[in-house]
């Protein structure tokens, strides 16, 4: 079985109103990562998930990229331990 890990990360540009969330939704559920992710103030996106860590280190690759209309300045990514306090993925 894999390391198990858990990440929080801060995505600024332009990464509200362009179906930001619901593409970090999309991954999630396809990599088999349990979370959320939401809207912050000043254009800001914060992802929380856990999972196996090769897993979320695929979900940090798209979050880079994001979907077709966002645009990715920055990305600050938080490791901590696995918690286990989700049972899905979902949007805030």
């Amino acid at each position: 079985m894999a390391e198990m890990a858990s990440l929080q990360a801060f995505v600024r540009g332009r990464v509200q109103g362009v179906f930001f969330r619901a593409f970090v939704e999309s991954w999630a559920e396809e990599l088999s990562i349990t979370g959320y992710v939401r809207n912050r103030p000043g254009d800001i996106v914060e992802v929380v998930a856990e999972g196996e860590k090769p897993q979320l280190e695929k979900l940090v690759e798209h979050i880079k990229t994001g979907p077709p209309a966002a645009r990715v300045d920055e990305v600050k990514i938080n490791w901590a331990e696995y918690k286990g306090q989700f049972t899905r993925f979902r949007v805030r």
